[in-house]
C-alpha cells in the first residue's frame, strides 16, 4: 500500500469557511484513498497564511516525526509560509499551490525557497505553473498541473429572461464585489436579481461597505447576501441560476466556474489567472470574459446577456457542450496519484 502524509490547515471542513483550496484537498485525498492510498491527515492549527511561532512549530513537529523518505503532500497555505519545510530534504515533499502567497510571506522569499526545495509542486492550472516559473524561477518539469475536478450535476432549468444572477465567492476585496455592485447599478433599468453566496465575516468592513453601496445605488432589494453555503443549499443556488458572475481580481483556477458549467449555467467573469482555462470552450465560449477591474465592461456584458435571447441560447448551448468535457474528482485523483507514484520510483 502507498503511504501518504497530508498536511492541511485546521478547519478544512468548516462549513462557514468554504474555499476552493479546502474542497480540493478534501476531494483529492478522498479520491486517493478510494484507489488504494493510505492517506494520513495532519491538520495543523494556525492563522494561515500568517501563522505565529506555535503554528510553525506544530508543522515542524509533524515533519520531524515522519520516517526518512516519507511521501508528504502539504497545502501551500501552510508550506509557503513555514521556512522549516525547505529543510526537509530527507522527505519527499510535494506542495499544492492553490494561490501564490507573496503578500502573506513578505517578499515571497520563504515561498520561493520552499518550492525550490520541494520534490515537486502541484499547480491547479497552467496559468499557475507559468507564474511559478516566471516569478520564482522554478524548473517547469517539477511542476505538475492537476486541475480540480467537479461533481456531475443535473442541468439547471434556467428562466426565459436570464435574470437570475449568481455570484459564489467570499465577500472580500480579492473577489471583487466592489466591482460587481457598481456594474449591477448600471443595469438597474433591466429585469434581474442577484444572489451573492459567500462568507460575510472574513472582512466585515468590506462586506458592510459593498452592502451600503448597493443601498445607495437603489438596488439593495435586488441583491441578496445569503452568506456561505455548502452541500444541498449550494446545489440549490446553482440549480436556480441563469448565469454565474465572477469579478475576482485574481484566481489560480476558479472552481465555481466549472461548478456552474457542470449544470449548464454560462459564466461572465473577469479574465484573470486560470479562469479562462476553467471556462474552456472551443467554437464558442460558454460565457463572456471581461477585463479585470472594469465595472463598465462587466455591466456591458450583463446588458448583452439580458438583452439578447439569441446570445443566451448560444451560451447555454456552449455551456452544455463544456459540461460534457469536464473532469470529475476521480480523474483529478488519478492524475495526482500518477505524479506521486512516479516520485516513489
Amino acid at each position: 500500500m502507498n503511504d501518504l502524509h497530508v498536511i492541511v490547515p485546521s478547519g478544512i471542513d468548516d462549513p462557514t469557511r468554504p474555499s476552493g483550496g479546502n474542497v480540493y484537498d478534501r476531494r483529492v485525498c478522498a479520491g486517493l484513498a478510494a484507489i488504494g492510498w493510505s492517506v494520513r491527515e495532519h491538520a495543523v492549527v494556525g492563522d494561515w497564511p500568517v501563522p505565529d511561532a506555535a503554528a510553525r512549530a506544530a508543522v515542524g513537529a509533524v515533519l520531524a516525526a515522519l520516517a526518512d523518505d516519507a511521501l508528504v503532500l502539504i497545502d501551500g497555505i501552510v508550506a509557503s509560509v513555514v521556512p522549516e519545510v525547505a529543510a526537509q530534504q530527507r522527505l519527499r515533499v510535494f506542495v499544492i499551490v492553490h494561490m501564490l502567497h507573496r503578500g502573506a510571506a513578505g517578499d515571497g522569499l520563504i515561498e520561493a525557497a520552499v518550492l525550490r526545495a520541494a520534490t515537486g509542486v502541484i499547480a491547479t492550472s497552467e496559468w499557475t505553473r507559468a507564474q511559478l516559473v516566471a516569478q520564482y524561477g522554478l524548473d517547469g518539469h517539477r511542476i505538475h498541473v492537476v486541475e480540480p475536478g467537479v461533481d456531475p450535476a443535473p442541468l439547471a432549468v434556467g428562466s426565459p429572461d436570464g435574470g437570475a444572477l449568481l455570484c459564489v465567492a467570499a465577500v472580500t476585496p480579492v473577489k471583487g464585489h466592489d466591482l460587481l455592485v457598481p456594474a449591477l447599478a448600471q443595469i438597474a433599468d433591466l429585469h434581474w436579481h442577484c444572489s451573492c453566496v459567500g462568507a460575510l465575516d472574513l472582512d466585515r468592513g468590506f462586506a458592510a461597505r459593498v452592502q451600503r453601496c448597493a443601498a445607495r445605488s437603489g438596488i439593495a432589494d435586488r441583491v441578496r447576501w445569503v452568506g456561505a453555503r455548502t452541500g444541498a443549499a449550494l446545489d440549490e443556488a446553482y440549480a436556480t441560476a441563469d448565469l454565474l458572475v465572477l469579478c475576482s481580481r485574481t484566481e489560480t483556477y476558479g472552481m465555481v466556474v466549472t461548478e456552474a458549467l457542470a449544470r449548464g449555467v454560462p459564466v461572465i467573469a473577469a479574465s484573470v489567472g486560470g479562469v479562462p482555462e476553467a471556462l474552456g470552450g472551443t467554437d464558442e465560449l460558454p460565457g463572456i470574459l471581461v477585463p479585470p477591474g472594469d465595472p463598465a465592461a462587466l455591466a456591458g456584458a450583463l446588458r448583452r446577456w439580458l438583452g439578447d435571447p439569441d446570445l443566451r441560447q448560444r451560451l447555454r448551448r456552449a455551456a452544455g457542450e463544456r459540461r460534457a468535457s469536464l473532469t470529475d474528482w476521480a480523474g483529478a485523483a488519478d492524475r495526482l496519484s500518477g505524479v506521486l507514484t512516479a516520485a516513489r520510483v
